[in-house]
């Protein structure tokens, strides 16, 4: 169910390796200065051509979209300082979220949901850096736009954003992960209910098949939005200063988002459980409904069967021209063959009266 990615074993750390796992494609590379009267975006080739940062000055946001090329990853560590086992473990994608304080700077992963207009759903890791009037954002998928909305937001001036620091744009980036859960929730919460009707008229094994694939579906969205839970809190309770108080209070809305999301989970979970017990109880009710029906057909042909095989039997009627007293006499009546077939349907008929009485039937 859940792909375990990791480093070859025994491998020296501080060491780049490209992983199998990361996207093909070439990557992007781009910044975004911005304070409150101005903001500058531009795409670029090589980490010699980003802004000076002022801790004071604009905020300078730093995306690499694509992990792909290990000289640019480490031409960017090397530019601001940061640690060698963060940059490995952007590397090895699939890491479970979580914050880790260094002397400077702090580094975030977060796990990121998507669904594509086929419904299919994806994961993908989005590897934070906050510093001192900087944010470095790496994703692992160069095809893909996750923060557009962000993007807007800075463009249009819109909020906040553009008169805060590099924290409430990590806050804004972390709440833009996290509320990419409610769509997807939301999509599953319709299907479960639609699952739900279907289950009780006609359930089918393909019912049982979607249940599965729901149940799979939410215990890999508790996997992620569990531990980020867990980095929220930690940047509530940040004392390196990067954090400031003014922003912990907009993380703790987002930390309320993903209370949220676990309990609709949770919730899910216990509907889905249901579903297949239901499932389950009317697959067992429609075999005993099938059982009761061949029980009672049985039932009524057991006496007939009976009859048919006494009268079946074959014992010879005379020997040597005299008529053996012990014999059927029914053999020689000349109405004996449709007396019988009116004994069965009379049997047949008493039975079901008799069925239908008890209810039964």
């Amino acid at each position: 169910m859940f792909k375990i990615r990791y480093s070859i074993p025994g491998a020296s750390p501080n060491v780049l390796r490209a992983s199998k796992h990361v996207p093909s494609g070439p990557p992007k590379l781009r910044f975004t200065r911005y304070d409150q009267n101005a903001i500058e975006t531009k795409t670029i080739t090589s980490v010699a051509e980003l802004p000076e940062v002022t801790p004071e000055g604009p905020v300078l946001w730093v995306e690499l979209d694509g992990i792909s090329d290990l000289q640019l990853l480490q031409n960017l560590g090397e530019r601001f300082g940061l640690h060698p086992l963060a940059l490995e473990d952007v590397l090895n994608v699939g890491q479970r979220p979580k914050v880790e304080p260094y002397s400077d700077h702090l580094f975030i992963v977060a796990q990121m949901i998507l669904q594509d207009e086929d419904g299919a759903i994806s994961w993908e890791q989005v590897s934070m850096f906050l510093g001192p009037g900087f944010l470095i954002t790496i994703e692992e998928d160069p095809s893909t736009d996750t923060f557009a909305p962000v993007h807007e937001r800075l463009d249009g001036g819109r909020g906040l954003i553009r008169k805060q620091r590099a924290d409430y744009l990590c806050y804004a980036l972390l709440d833009t992960v996290v509320d990419h859960s409610f769509p997807i929730l939301e999509s599953l919460g319709d299907s479960l209910e639609s699952l739900e009707e279907v289950v009780l008229k006609t359930p089918e094994n393909q019912q049982m098949h979607q249940l599965h694939e729901c149940k799979r579906l939410l215990a890999m969205l508790r996997r992620y939005v569990w531990p980020e839970r867990e980095v929220l809190n930690s940047l509530l309770h940040d004392e390196s200063g990067l954090i400031r108080r003014d922003t912990k209070v907009y993380l703790r809305d987002c930390y309320d988002h993903t209370i949220q999301i676990m309990d609709l989970i949770e919730s899910y979970r216990d509907v889905s459980s249901s579903l297949m017990e239901i499932y389950l109880s009317s697959v067992g009710m429609r075999t005993n409904e099938i059982m009761r029906v061949l029980t009672v057909i049985s039932s009524i042909f057991i006496p007939l069967t009976f009859l048919a095989g006494v009268w079946g039997m074959n014992f010879q009627a005379e020997k040597d021209g005299r008529v053996m007293p012990w014999n059927m006499p029914e053999l020689h009546h000349p109405l004996g063959y449709p007396m019988c077939l009116v004994l069965m349907a009379a049997i047949a008929f008493f039975q079901i009266l008799y069925f239908k009485r008890k209810k039964w039937m």
